[in-house]
Order: C-alpha cells, then structure tokens, then sequence
C-alpha cells in the first residue's frame, strides 16, 4: 500500500471517528433501556433474554448481567427477562425522547441454581459479544463473521484438543500435523500460526497441543483482526478462554476412557473464599495409547485463578496453568516418490525410532483487571507471561523412494519461547446528540524471546543414521540404539512489538451503524545473538541489520438493520505481515500487505434462539512469502528459513452458519465453507509459481453439522442423543509448481513437486444420560472408519483416527 493511499484511509477513519454528529439531523428521536439483571444471592445474571416482544427487539445479559437497547422510539412497552428452564418475568417500561430508562430484575434462583438451567450457547452466537472483541458489542452490530464454540458442544462432544473444537467452525480445517507435535489450522486460505491463537486475549503458543477439554469456550473472529492484535495473519484469530472462578461452592469430578487405552481424570472445584474472594481449579491427567504402533502419550494440565472484587466498579482476575506433555513425536506413512501416498501402508504402521521423543512444559500467567468508571466508562488491562520449553530427539522427513527404501536422519533440537505481553483498552458508551458512539481505545505491547540450540549427532560423515523399507519392513535390520548429542550452540533471538488502535461503532440510527478504526503497529527484530554453548563466549554478528517493520492497520465498516433481527454489512481492512527468515542474499525480507473485502448478512430467529449467516469475502495478499526454491548459485534450497517472496496471492470465498438452541431440548449448529486460494500474480522469472493454482493445504469445501436432542419432559428425561458430521475436501500437498530456467538455453520448464489429496466425511454419534448430578455420556467416532490423511508438504503423512469409543462418566457438587 503506497504512502498517500495510507494517509487517505486514516483521514476517512478520523472523518468517521469525530465528524458523525453533523449527520444528527437525520436521526430519528428515540430512547434507551438499561439495566441489570442477578440472582437472589446477589450474582450477575449473564446470556439471559431480555425482549421488547410488541416490536421484536431484545439482547441479552453480559457476563456482568448487564443489558442495553438502544434506539426504542418513545411509548409504552412490555419488558420481558426469560432464560431457558426459568418462568419469564414483565414489567411495564415507557421509553422517553432522548432519555435512558433503568431497569433491573432479580431472579429468584440462586446462581448455581442458574448455572444448571442456562446452557451455554443458549442464545445466538450473534447476541454474544466476545472477550477477543475488547468491547462489548453484539456480534450482530459488527461488520465481521465471528463463531464461538460454548462449553455444552466441548462436553457434548468430548473434545480434548484444540482441533476437536474447531471442526465445529465452518472455514477454519486443520492443515497439518507435523510429527503431531502440533496442529496446524487453515482459515480463508491462510495459515493461522503462533500470531494468530489467543489464550484470553493474550498471544499464545502454538508449538503445542493446548488442553480443550476445560476451557468455557472458543472464539474465532474470521478474517482480519489486524486493528485489535496488529501483525496476525488475515484467515482468523482463535482465542481460548479458560473457566473463571464463582462465589457459590460447586465443581465436577470425571472419568473418561477410551480406545487404545485413555483414561482421563478430570476435577473442577471452585467457591468464594471470602464475600470478595473466589477461587476456581481445574486438574486433569490424561495416558494413552494410539491406533499408531508404538505411540503414547502422557499429560498433566492444571489451571488455578482467583477473582478478587475490590468495591462494587473494580474486580481483578489471576489466572494461571501449566500443561506438560510428553508423547511419540509420529510423522505418519510418508510418501513414496514424493508424490504417492501408498494405499498398502497400514494405518498403524510406525517408523520413528523406539527411542524418539517430545518433552514440552508450558506455564502460563495472566492478571485481568476490569474498572467501570460509571455507565459510559469502563477500563481493562491485562498483563500476561508465558514460558515454553521442548526438548526433542527423532527421525524427520519420512520421503522414501518409490521402492520404498529410507535413508533416515535425525534431528535433535531443545527450544525455549518466552511471551510477555500487555495491553489496556478503554470503552465508552455515549452519546453526540442523538447519536451512539460506542469507543474502543487501547494500546499493547509483546516481547517474545526465542532460544534455541544446535546440536552434533554422533553419526558417520552421511549424516545418515540407518536406512528401512517402508512398504517392506523385513528388507533391512533397523537399529536401535540413540546416538550421542553435544550441545554446540545457544541463539537468542528477541521481538518486540507495540500497537496503538482506536475504533468506533456509529450509531446514526438504530437502523444505520458505520465502524471506523485504525491502528499503528511497530515491530522490531534485533540480530539474534549466538553463543558457544561450552565457553558461553558470543559469536561475531554477521553482516545483517536490526529489521523495523512500521505500518497502519485500517478498518471501515457499514452495517445496515432494517429490521432488528436482520444485518446487513460490508467491510474493507488492511494489514501488514511481518515476514521472518531471510531471503538468497541474507536480507530481510519486506512485509507483505494484506486487503480485505467482506460482506455478508446475519439473521436471528425465534427471539435470538436461532442464527443464520452468510459472508462472502476476497484477500489480497501483494507478495506472499515463501521457502525459496533456488540458492543464489542456482542450487536447489533445502533451508526453510531462506525465502522468497513469490507474488500476489487472491482468496475469494463463501461461508454459511446456522446454530440454535430451543427450549425443548433441540440444539443444532453447521456450516459450510468454500475457499479459492491462488496466484494471481507472479513474476515470470526463475523460480516463480504458476497463476491460478490453488494454494496446498487449503481445502475447496468443508461442512460441519451437530445436532443433539435432551428429552425434557417424558419418561426419557435425562436422555441425550447426538450426531455430528464433518468433512473436509479434496486439497494440494506438497509444494506449488514453479518455473525453472535452464541458465544455458533459457528454456522453461515446470518443476511439479505437487499432488493432490481425496476429501473424507467423518461421522460421530453420541448418548447420554442425566440422572440429579450424576452424568455418563459415549461417544462413537469416525463410525464408518474412513481413511484419509493429513499431510504436512510430502514428508509428515499422518492417518486421521479410526472408528473409536470414548466415554465420560461426571458428578457435579
């Protein structure tokens, strides 16, 4: 993006920002309802309705059980406060010109009482304003296609992993899993790495398999949220959020087993300490087996935190955890050729060493404060620190030749990553006139550190540790034994990031709303520093430069109701990607520019029971960053953290949700998403990749569909059935084509190192009872035993589960 575009962008969003009360005038006189809603012992009363049934308009609670509607034209009306299992309350409210009118409801249940009958996703997911969104805003009133995933569909399904619960996200696939040390997830055609998981609200680290199966839920915002978190990718942001603590005594114990030998405990305890103190913990230990030979797998993970209530405006929350998990790092069949994954490989078949392993510990701190000045004001800061340790000792790159012979190697690493990260943001609520203005201000601040080690195995000078047969194990004797290691080298490689953004919600009618934002983002990349690991003595800097990456981060949005419960919008955003690595002269590499165009529509049903929404949307990325093919003699490049920057990429895509939750027991939710990544521009030149060839790893097609039924009212209470359906289209492995260039004869030939992977369809069924506080659910998975693959370039070929059984025995206190 040249200079004067930026500057034309920012004096649109500073024109939208500060210049919107001209258009007063235009603005119909209406009026304000607020109010809060809480328990008889006291407590917030969060997602329950509240409704203004004669001309269908409502929203529901906060977590802090606070609720507004806004742009009621003046009369009298019947307010209405139901949640799902509970009697509805009404109350008469007249609504003045220019005037907020103050409700509050008291429930006569207690919030344990609450808890029990108000299930989590009970309310449009368009209704529920999200902890990654910095402000309070319904979803329905932003120009952006947002999901969250609740607490009852990761019970509900059994979800351990973080891919378990994003297969409910329609346009968000899991890509790859290298050596199943971690998941890698792919989103409107990008990559979503390290910059782009959350952990609440706070960037977190993504070279692990974080611990779902105790988190409250999961938020994605789709496509750019550049202005909220600066350098992420454009595909979506993910954002875990952990349980909090409450001020009423209550928890779970659990059982879960499984196939291939799982057993999973799990205890949640949480209660005040004191009228202002409240604790929560959460523990659970996880072994298994896997349908992979010779794989397992040993977890422990443990989340304390504390809220602290100091005065009725101010609350702060600590929260912490710590995950240690060690397992059979596992990089699949491979591929024969480097093209052909063989159909006579076994699912099971194993070929790392016996002695290969993964050790990682994970910590994790935070501290949350949250001050509401008054009505209008309200302040949030959050600190947070994280610490990351691998050691790691296995085979790599299983790419046999057609015969099937492999000559292995091995690589040893030991990585530490530390995160400190911080951010403030202020909200406003207010009003110019007659228009509402409902402000986000804020600034964030990371440092991330990366250590890292260099290695020399005890091998021969082939650096080859021994050579199999793939698809004839008997052909060669394996060995067996682990070589010997000398640590070499210590790299600290620092970043340093700060953001500075300001974003605001116009309300010029109550039909009529125009967002405006922009952010500022620096980041900046010191020369690592390289030690010897023996002396400790710093090795001369090589001839590179402190890399500087400043840019704007622009977002304009309209978004037009013309009845309350439907939403049309359009959006434009901007942002830049930092661009690791070097590139064939050992330069940095420039950033690439990234420019967003969505719109879409959202729709709520059966007072906000029920969600509909369609987003359509095109990315352009200017110069995509990727591994070089060719050194700057022409040899072929096998270092991935040489690069290149190999042309304009263009993604264009539909997507389409529908979730609800009814009274009666029925809850649904689904998707479908169609994505075209490709080239769209390239140089032509030596190395350069093929126009129109969609992207490897993105998926065409993905589908997901859940739906559950509880019997309510009959001899069946108690009684949940399920089944869930996903599937996941056929995709590009291994690397896109490009142009070779004979230096001699200038002829131009195609190097295809590409080949192509079938979709699969995968479906879960799942039964349940309730019985008081004492639960037992199972659940049969991949029921048809499909067999398909994810696949990491052509070297990490990891067969996706077979059929199998997990169940989940639970009493709740």
């Amino acid at each position: 993006m040249n200079r004067s575009y930026i500057y034309l962008v920012l004096l649109s969003c500073v024109l939208l920002l500060l210049a919107v009360p001209v258009l007063a005038d235009t603005v119909g006189k209406t009026g304000n309802i607020k109010g809060t809603v809480k328990t008889n012992d006291g407590q917030p009363a969060s997602f329950v309705t509240i409704a203004l049934p004669e001309i269908n308009r409502g929203t529901i609670t906060a977590e802090d059980g606070s609720f507004t509607i806004s742009g009621i034209k003046p009369g009298t009306y019947t307010l209405r406060c139901s949640a799902v299992g509970l009697e509805a309350r009404e109350t008469p409210v007249t609504v003045e010109i220019d005037k907020t009118t103050r409700i509050d409801f008291t429930l006569n249940e207690s919030a344990a009482q609450l808890s029990e009958v108000v299930v989590t996703g009970d309310r449009s997911i368009n209704r529920k304003p999200v902890t990654a969104g910095k402000i309070n805003i319904n979803p329905i009133d932003l120009p952006q296609s947002i999901a969250i995933v609740g607490s009852e569909v990761i019970a509900s399904q059994q979800a351990s992993k973080l891919s378990d619960v994003i297969k409910n996200v329609n346009g968000v696939s899991m890509g790859t899993t290298r050596g199943t040390t971690s998941e890698t997830f792919f989103a409107r055609g990008y990559n979503l790495g390290a910059n782009n998981i959350m952990k609440n609200g706070a960037r977190a680290n993504s070279a692990v398999i974080p611990e779902a199966s105790t988190l409250e839920k999961v938020e994605v915002l789709k496509g750019s949220a550049a202005l909220l978190y600066g350098n992420v990718s454009s595909g979506a942001v993910i954002n875990m959020v952990t349980k909090q603590p409450k001020f009423e005594y209550g928890g779970e114990v659990s059982m879960r087993v499984g196939s291939y030998s799982l057993y999973k405990p799990t205890a949640d305890f949480y209660g005040p300490l004191t009228k202002n103190l409240a604790f929560r913990v959460i523990g659970t230990a996880e072994t298994a087996e896997s349908y992979r030979n010779s794989v397992e797998s040993k977890r422990f993970y443990v989340n304390p935190s504390l809220l602290y209530k100091l005065g009725a405006k101010t609350e702060i929350l600590v929260q912490g955890d710590y995950l240690m998990h060690d397992f059979t790092p596992d990089f699949g069949i491979g591929t024969l050729g480097g093209k052909t994954i063989s159909k006579d490989i076994s699912r099971s078949a194993f070929f790392n060493t016996p002695w290969a392993y993964n050790e990682v510990e994970q910590t994790t701190t935070s501290a949350t404060i949250n001050h509401t000045f008054n009505d209008a004001w309200k302040l949030n800061a959050v600190g947070s620190y994280q610490a990351f340790d691998r050691d790691y000792f296995s085979t790599e790159r299983i790419q046999a030749l057609e015969n099937g012979d492999w000559y292995r190697k091995l690589t040893r690493s030991k990585i530490g990553e530390d995160y400190y990260t911080g951010q403030v943001n202020l909200n406003g609520d207010f009003k110019t006139g007659t228009i509402r203005h409902q402000l986000l201000v804020g600034v964030d601040a990371e440092q991330y550190m990366n250590t890292s080690h260099t290695f020399k195995i005890a091998l021969d000078k082939s650096g080859v540790y021994d050579t199999i047969n793939i698809l004839n194990p008997a052909k060669y004797t394996p060995r067996t034994d682990e070589p010997a290691t000398t640590l070499l080298t210590r790299t600290e490689a620092p970043t340093y990031r700060v953001g500075f953004y300001a974003q605001n919600l116009v309300s010029l009618s109550e039909k009529l709303k125009v967002l405006a934002g922009l952010r500022w983002s620096v980041q900046k990349v010191p020369v690592a520093d390289v030690y010897d690991f023996t002396t400790d003595v710093k090795a001369p800097a090589a001839n590179t430069k402190t890399k500087y990456d400043r840019a704007f981060s622009p977002r304009v949005g309209l978004v037009y109701q013309p009845v309350a419960y439907i939403s049309l919008f359009t959006s434009y955003s901007n942002n830049f990607a930092p661009n690791t690595g070097k590139d064939i002269s050992g330069e940095n590499l420039a950033p690439s520019i990234i420019d967003q165009y969505e719109a879409g529509i959202k729709t709520d049903l059966f007072q906000d029971k029920v969600s509909a929404n369609v987003t359509l949307y095109r990315i352009k990325n200017n110069n995509l960053a990727q591994m070089a093919q060719f050194l700057a003699d022409g040899s072929a490049n096998s270092d991935a953290t040489i690069k290149e920057l190999t042309g304009e990429t263009t993604s264009d895509g539909v997507e389409v949700d529908l979730n609800g939750t009814l009274e009666n027991g029925f809850s649904f939710w689904g998707g479908y998403s169609y994505n075209f990544m490709r080239y769209t521009k390239t140089s032509g030149k030596n190395g350069s990749y093929i126009e129109g060839e969609r992207l490897v790893s993105n998926p065409a097609h993905t589908a997901n569909g859940s739906v559950f039924y509880t019997f309510q009212n009959t001899a069946l209470k108690g009684l949940k059935l399920g089944i869930s359906g996903f599937y996941t289209g056929k995709r590009n492995a291994g690397w896109n084509k490009n142009y070779v260039v004979d230096k001699d004869t200038g002829a131009r030939t195609i190097n295809d190192r590409l080949f192509s992977v079938s979709g699969f369809t995968t479906f879960d069924v799942s039964a349940g009872y309730t019985y008081k506080k004492l639960s037992l659910l199972g659940k049969l998975s991949n029921i048809t035993n499909e067999l398909n693959y994810y696949v990491h370039e052509n070297y990490s070929v990891n067969p996706i589960p077979p059929r199998q059984f997990v169940t989940t025995v639970a009493y709740k206190f």
